[in-house]
């Protein structure tokens, strides 16, 4: 790392609120992966999506795989506008706390004993496993959430805040609402807010979480309200997820495909393509549980959300239908 790219790169570290001691240590972990890329004759600028998962599997190995070291990673990927390599590791971090949190969530709304009976035996894996590794153990957990579970209580084990997203968060939207005539006006208003916020990082070229938003992507998402906001239809809100690659997704004309690109789950997205792994669209009340997060917070409780297509199980979107709670809707 050059000396002008070490400075701009602290600076960038220390406004995402870093100490000194963590600028420090989050350089050295850029400079160690700019050093193994230097063994494959590779610089940051050229380095690939597979050279990423290489050097992850050597830190795993080596027990070096922290959550810090791949966000200084991530952190340099985004600031160098290495877009691949950081959509890759934001996928990792953001689904590391989904097993923990089921896991929680399951044993405050079953007991410890089931708890235990649904984990026996499943591992941990370490950070930064991928997909194909961690689609398998989804398997059997959700399989054996079915079976010792009714289904009513498995789904609200999964449809939980499992990405521990900071409810605050939401409290501009919750003042919407409030603010807002009726629920209709509210969601015309998260729409049109948030197609300005992609449209502003399209004219940035700026990712969007993990999306790269282009002309036709923002069209898709402006001729759609259930994208990033929802339609009303009596006391249900039908959401539709904006797929987890929209530019490939809308570019894409083979089905499976189309379905890779739309699914966001980072421990289950290979499964898509996997031949020997058959995982139950019920894993999906997961994204439900994000999709309706943002309700919760509007509405002042937990709602009721019912899963309508999924990716997962063959469908080429994810849609959820959302109940409004009785006696709000207006």
């Amino acid at each position: 790392m050059s000396l002008l790219r070490e400075k701009e790169y602290g600076h960038y570290c220390r406004e995402k609120g870093c100490t000194g001691e963590e600028v420090a240590n989050a350089i050295l972990a850029v400079i160690e992966f700019e050093s193994f890329l230097g063994g494959r004759e590779k610089t940051f600028g050229s380095a690939a999506v597979e050279d990423l998962r290489d050097y992850i599997s050597t830190l795993i190995a080596q027990q070096r795989n922290s959550e810090e070291r791949l966000v200084a990673i991530a952190r340099c990927s985004y600031l160098e506008k290495k877009n691949d390599l950081y959509v890759y590791l934001v996928a990792i971090l953001g689904g590391s706390t989904v097993i923990a949190s089921i896991s929680d969530r399951l044993e405050a709304l079953a007991g410890e004993d089931i708890k235990n009976l649904v984990f026996e035996g499943v591992e941990s894996l370490p950070l930064g496993s991928t997909s194909e590794v961690q689609s398998p153990v989804v398997q059997v957990l959700v399989s054996r959430l079915e079976s010792a579970l009714a289904p009513e209580l498995c789904r609200n084990v999964l449809a939980g805040n499992h990405h521990r997203i900071p409810v605050e968060s939401f409290n501009e939207y919750r003042d919407w609402f409030n603010c807002s005539e009726s629920i209709d006006a509210f969601l015309v208003k998260v729409h049109e807010e948030a197609v300005k916020d992609l449209e502003q990082h399209m004219l940035e070229d700026r990712l969007w979480y993990e999306q790269e938003i282009t002309p036709d992507v923002l069209e898709f998402v402006r001729t759609n309200q259930e994208i990033l906001s929802a339609v009303r239809k009596n006391n249900r809100l039908f959401v539709t997820k904006i797929p987890y690659s929209p530019k490939d997704y809308l570019k894409e004309t083979d089905p499976l495909m189309k379905r890779y690109h739309s699914c966001h789950c980072p421990l289950v997205r290979s499964s898509i393509l996997m031949k020997d792994v058959h995982i139950s669209p019920t894993w999906c009340y997961c994204s439900a549980g994000f999709e309706k997060l943002m309700f919760d917070v509007v509405f002042g409780e937990p709602l009721k959300v019912d899963l309508l297509e999924t990716a997962l199980g063959g469908d080429l979107r994810c849609r959820f239908s959302i109940e409004i709670p009785e006696g709000k809707v207006r």
